[in-house]
Parts: structure tokens; sequence; C-alpha cells
């Protein structure tokens, strides 16, 4: 077997991409999208029938243009989710305004939103997974959206101390994002390149597993945003993996025995002490970690760029 086929034998594969010909070549169990893939995937003629229906949706909801944006917004996003459910038998992630990061009840208010769109064209909020950025006042919403079986994948997650408070609040995934965490220790150590074995991103992922594994934490630990093929093999076993097809053609381009690197009976049997947490213990560990802080801004407003710029292109439509 190839290292994709492997991988998928003990890690659930999901594809990060807003590509239908993608997914349907490389069968992952899930998908992900962000406003960056919605945006460059609207740009192709192959999706311009969600973009019209889209815009068609939102004219006929409201007169004001101000609102047809969001509406408009919201159903693509959403349009895309139905698609990409058609072909992938797991669950989707579709993704809260990045603008709203700092906004609890907005965030709330945006997901159920989101959710009914879902429902009103026949799938089960169990399919669905709502990616909220991994700030306090995120994981706050998310708890309480849990609580109403509306399920959430944490993203821009840099850190234990995000991870911890997405456990406590029972949150179902969470997205630690291997590759920009490299990127940061790359920058800031003045080097070109750091091993696999010694990728800060890499065990950073591992020590979220292990205490998720040793404590009994239900939330799945899904790796995300890799650079290299490298990355993922050190984090085979992992609950899930979502990777981009460059990388998922790579991995199937690539022969040769994949070990199984992660192990929940390991993990059972570490050393790890419990790690305390409320909402100033929250702020200040997260504050004490010049990565976590600068990648979580960061990623919040790229989040929101590529956002501005969906925006800016469906405004010409409408």
């Amino acid at each position: 077997m190839n290292l994709l086929e492997q991988l998928k034998s003990f890690t659930k594969v999901v594809a990060d991409t807003g590509d239908f010909e993608s997914m349907i070549a490389y069968q992952p169990i899930d998908a992900t999208t962000n406003p960056s893939l919605i945006y460059a995937a609207s740009q192709d003629s192959k999706y311009k029938l969600l973009t019209e229906d889209a815009i068609q949706y939102a004219r006929s909801i409201s007169p004001n243009k101000s609102e047809q944006l969001t509406k408009a917004l919201d159903k693509l996003a959403v349009n895309f989710g139905l698609k990409i459910l058609e072909i992938v038998p797991g669950r989707v992630s579709t993704e809260v305004d990045a603008r709203l990061s700092f906004d609890k009840e907005a965030t709330i208010t945006k997901a159920r939103e989101l959710i009914s769109l879902y429902e009103s064209n026949g799938i089960s909020r169990e399919r669905i997974l709502i990616k909220i950025a991994s700030t306090w006042e995120g994981i706050q919403a998310a708890e309480i959206l849990e609580k109403e079986g509306i399920h959430c994948n944490l993203t821009l997650l840099f850190s234990m101390v995000q991870a911890v408070q997405c456990a406590l609040s029972n949150v179902t995934l969470i997205s630690p994002f291997v590759g920009r965490i490299l990127d940061w220790y790359k920058k800031d150590r003045g080097v070109n390149d750091i091993s696999a074995t010694e990728d800060p991103g890499v065990l950073s992922v591992t020590d979220i597993y292990n205490y998720y594994k040793k404590f009994g934490y239900k939330t799945i630990v899904m790796g995300a945003s890799f650079r290299n093929t490298n990355e993922i093999i050190e984090l085979a076993g992992c609950d899930a993996l979502t990777i981009s097809p460059a990388l998922l053609k790579s991995l199937e381009n690539k022969e040769g025995l994949l070990k199984k690197k992660l192990d929940p009976v390991k993990a059972q049997q570490m050393d790890i002490k419990p790690i305390q947490m409320d909402e100033k213990t929250f702020r200040w560990m997260l504050n004490e970690d010049a990565m976590a802080t600068e990648k979580l801004a960061e990623g919040i407003r790229k989040f929101t760029e590529d956002l501005i710029k969906l925006e800016k292109h469906i405004s010409l439509l409408l």
C-alpha cells in the first residue's frame, strides 16, 4: 500500500480544499473549507451555479444590499458544503465570519443561522462542524452551541492552553495548525528548515494528543496546515488530519512502511500533569506564548482579508 492508504487505516483523512474533483479523487471521510478556499473556488467557472444560487437566495430575502451580501455569503458557504456532502460520507466544516472572533453572542447567532440553512436543505446538524477561531470568546460560544447539538471545529489553534479550554468546553474537534507553527519558529530561529522529528508544530500536536488521551477527553484532535509530508508521517495515528490535495497526491505516490506514531494506550501511561484553567489563566498563558498570540491574531486577519475579497466579488454580482 502507498502511504496514503496506510494513513487511512489508523487516521481519519480530511480534505483541506474547496475543490470537488480533488475530493472525488482522494476519497476523504470529511472535508473542511474556509473563506480562502471558497474565494479561490468561486473564481472557477465550474462553480458558477453555486454563486448564482446564493445571489438569487439573497435577493429573495431582502431588498437591502448590505443584508443581501451577508445572506449571499452565508448561502454560498452552505452551497459549497452541500456539494461537498454529496461526495464525502462524513462531515463538512463551515466557518463563521472571522470578524466575529471576539464576539461570543454574534458567533452563536451566526452558527445557528448556518445550521438552519443546512437543515432547510435536509442536512442534519450531525454532519456539520461550525468552524470558530480559538479565542476565549470563540471557545465560550462553542460550549453553548455544543449543548444545542451544534458541533464545532475550533480552528487557529496554536497552543496547549487553547486545547485544554476546548476540551473543558466539550468541543467536538480542534484543528491545531502544524505548518504555521513551523513557519514562526523558522523565522524566529533564522533557519530554513527544521526536521520533522523536531518540528515545533508536530511536537505541539503530539503533546495535545497525549494530554487528551491521558485524561480521557473526547475532543477530536485534527492536525491541520501542513507544509510537507514528513509532518504528516510524524503524526500518523492522530485522530484526524486535514490535508491539501497536493500533499494527498504526494502521499499517494510514495511507497514504504508507515508507522503509527501516536497511540492512546501509550499516552495513558505517560506522566502528564493536568492543567487548571479559568479565563485569567487562559489569557495569561496565551499572552506568555508569543508564537500562539501572534499566529492567532495573524490567522484571524488573513481569514478576514480573504472574506473581504469574497465580499467584493459577490458585491459586484448583486
